[in-house]
Parts: structure tokens; sequence; C-alpha cells
């Protein structure tokens, strides 16, 4: 018997580097799954590798009535929606504050903010019609300390921070708990690749070497955490923050 055998998840960004691992993980520990994807294709593939337990649904986290359409469609499938997992999340260019386009300021708030925010207010009254639930927000180191150049990303997770802690407060009292997750440097096509506009991938400039734990992060670190933040053994965990970043917020390991 899985862990969550009796539950829905919703993740947004289920087909990114370290959304798919999210969506294996909850999967293979007996989760219904629903892959928001604003592709569409990608989802309905993994959806139908998985199975009957996975349900992909088209979903642009920065529109109200594409997050309501997902959360019907979540219930009228599976009957039930236990957990969303707010994962979807934008990079920006690296450029100075003077020099970042609002444009581009405002897309990724709009994706990584506005769309957390549009999915706890869709969400929550699912999650109370199953009699309680939990919200897991996908923040980022760059949400405690400052990253020079990324701006736009930086306030984006520090806003994160915030509405986590506020919704806890707030749906507490309905059995709805909610915690952020603040991953550093991962391997996912997010840090390998370069953003749009960008001339290099964050992995060519960043070396974990210095660190208390010397590699980058795998998708499967930051799946272990959220596994447990949505599970019983949680029960009495909300508007915390679980930093997941092999040491780099502590700085430089002592050397032997």
């Amino acid at each position: 018997m899985g862990r969550f055998d009796r539950h829905t998840v919703l993740i947004t960004g289920g087909t990114g580097g370290q959304g798919t691992s999210h969506v294996r993980g909850y999967h293979a520990e007996g989760a219904r799954v629903v892959i928001g994807d604003v592709s569409g294709h990608r989802g309905q593939a993994l959806a139908a590798e998985l199975g009957e337990r996975a349900l992909a649904v088209p979903l642009d986290v920065t529109e109200p009535d594409s997050w309501a359409e997902a959360v019907a469609a979540t219930e009228q499938h599976f009957g039930s929606l236990t957990i969303l997992v707010n994962n979807a999340g934008v990079q920006n260019p690296p450029a100075p504050v003077e020099a970042t386009d609002p444009k581009v300021w405002q897309r990724v708030l709009d994706v990584n903010l506005t769309g957390a925010f549009l999915g706890v207010r869709a969400a929550a009254p699912a999650l109370r019609r199953a009699g309680g639930g939990v919200i897991v927000n996908i923040a980022s180191t760059s949400g405690i300390g400052g990253t020079a150049l990324y701006a736009p990303y930086v306030t984006s997770k520090w806003g994160l921070r915030g509405l986590t802690k506020t919704a806890a407060l707030e749906l507490g009292r309905d059995g709805i708990r909610v915690n952020a997750v603040h991953p550093g440097v991962v391997a996912t096509p997010f840090i390998t690749e370069p953003a749009a506009g960008a001339d290099a991938p964050i992995s060519d400039f960043y070396s974990p070497e210095p660190f208390a734990v010397p590699r980058l992060g795998q998708p499967a670190d930051i799946t272990g955490a959220l596994l447990y933040l949505s599970s019983d053994e949680a029960a009495f965990v909300t508007g915390s923050e679980f930093v997941i970043d092999g040491g780099l917020l502590l700085g430089p390991a002592l050397r032997h």
C-alpha cells in the first residue's frame, strides 16, 4: 500500500525537469496524478505512459479560467483534489535591474508568483470539499538570499514565501497545510540550458565544489521532500520553509 493511495495531486509544470520527477514520485506511491502542462501534448504523453491513475490537463497558471477548468477536470475525473504542488516557474535572462525589460519582470512574476496565488485561490475550495489537504509551493534559495542579475526571479520567490505563510494561517483551520520548498541549484534544463534571451546556462558559471555537498541537486532530492510534506508524517508542519541546497546558503565548507 502506497502512502498516497487515497490522494489526488495536481502538479503544475508537470512535464519539466523537476515536475516530471514529482509526477513519477507521487504516482509510484499510489497517488492519482494530474499533470498540469501549458503545452498539452507533453503532459498527455506522460499520462499515457503512466496509465489510468494519471490525467493531463492543459493549464496556463497565469489564467484564472484555466485554473478553474483544471480543478474541475480533476474533481470530475478522480472525485477529489487533496494535494496541490505549485511547481511551474520561469527564469529571466541575466541582467542588472536597470537593464531589465519591464515585460520580462512582469512575465516572471505572472508565472512564478501570481500563478501560485491563483493556484491556492482555485484549489482551496476543492481541498475543503475533500476534507482537507496540502499545498506545497516550490520557491528557491534565491527567495532567501539574493542573486545578482536575476531580480525578477528573486523577487517572485521572496513573494512566494509570504504567500505561503499567509495561506497557511488562513487555511489551517480547514485542515489544509501550506509549506514551501527552497531548492538550490538542481540539474534540470532550467539550469543546464540557457533561459530565453540568455547566452549561457547557469551551470556554465556555477560550481558546487566549495559547498558542504559538492554536487548539483537532483530532481529526486526535491521530490523526496514533497512526498514527506504531503504525507501524514508531516501532519504538524505548516507555514514552514524547507531548504534543499547542499549547503549553498551556508557558504563555503571547511576544506580538509
